[in-house]
């Protein structure tokens, strides 16, 4: 008897405990009801922003990581004790979950302590318009390095990211472009890289920029002219050689004694930095005569007569 009694306790809670799981799932129904009513459709989570320039990069992090183990084991091994793991958390709290229009070279101080190394003097090459011949020149001839031969920029080449407030708090599908907001992820951090890597540089430093484009060979709105030359120290930096390169082939906008050359030369002199230049620097122009080989601009010697 005692056991049918506690047989008929436990089924009177289950019956209790039923209708009170009844009663709660018709009190949420009723709150998602009336919910609907007022508003007429379920609130939406929030979308992320579009922007008109390419999202992040798939696989970032893989990438960053990546081209870091790449460039501390394989190719700079002195620079084996940088901590990768540590570099790509710094770059993502730079911008992770933030607005991709409010970001700040402060957001890439923990970077670019983390990720710095020393730069041999006269050794910087700096280029403006110029990418791929800078880039040829450099991997043809390693007594130079460009921003994008160093670690911070060896990473970031042609790689993008931007955040977002809501989750996940990366872009995939789209960042701001610089026209969009000028504080943008990408912006920033190369004004900062860019800065550092002029900081850094020492001795005769050189410079690639294109003679052929109408705006001038040396303009105030590059990153070289708004940034790099103003954060050349004069106390380590003894002469900027400048060397003026014309398209095989194309016009002749600019040279040596052209005006944005001389705005350059008082920019320098100003800061007490000699500075020298060159038209279509020769080793230089080998490497554009590969592609045109048969050009007369690639002749090594012409008939004067």
């Amino acid at each position: 008897m005692p056991f049918q009694q506690g047989s008929a306790r436990t089924r009177q809670r289950t019956v209790l405990l039923v209708g009170i799981v009844v009663l709660l799932a018709a009190l949420v129904l009723a709150v998602v009801l009336a919910s609907v009513l007022t508003h007429g459709k379920l609130e939406a989570s929030p979308k992320m922003l579009k922007w008109k320039d390419r999202g992040t990069t798939k696989n970032l992090q893989e990438v960053i990581l990546g081209r870091c183990y790449n460039y501390v084991m394989a190719r700079y091994p002195e620079l084996g004790d940088k901590d990768c793991l540590k570099i790509w958390e710094s770059l993502k709290h730079a911008f992770i979950y933030k607005d991709p229009c409010n970001i700040t070279s402060e957001d890439y101080q923990p970077l670019m302590e983390l990720a710095s190394h020393p730069i041999p003097c006269n050794k910087s090459l700096f280029w403006s318009k110029t990418s791929d011949l800078a880039h040829r020149y450099t991997k043809s001839n390693q007594n130079f390095l460009t921003l994008e031969d160093t670690l911070l920029g060896y990473m970031a080449d042609r790689v993008s990211w931007c955040g977002d407030p809501s989750a996940p708090g990366i872009n995939y599908e789209s960042c701001p472009k610089r026209s969009e907001c000028e504080s943008n992820p990408s912006s920033v951090f190369w004004k900062t890289a860019s800065k550092m890597f002029a900081e850094a540089a020492c001795g005769v430093v050189q410079v690639i920029l294109n003679g052929s484009i109408e705006a001038g060979a040396f303009r105030n709105s590059s990153i070289f002219g708004s940034v790099e030359i103003f954060n050349l120290n004069p106390a380590k930096v003894s002469a900027v050689n400048v060397w003026v390169m014309h398209d095989i082939g194309g016009p002749r906008s600019d040279s040596c004694s052209g005006h944005s050359i001389k705005r350059m030369k008082s920019i320098l002199e100003e800061r007490n930095i000699m500075i020298t230049c060159e038209d279509n620097y020769r080793p230089v122009q080998l490497l554009q005569c590969v592609r045109n080989p048969d050009h007369t601009d690639c002749r090594l010697c012409t008939n004067t007569a």
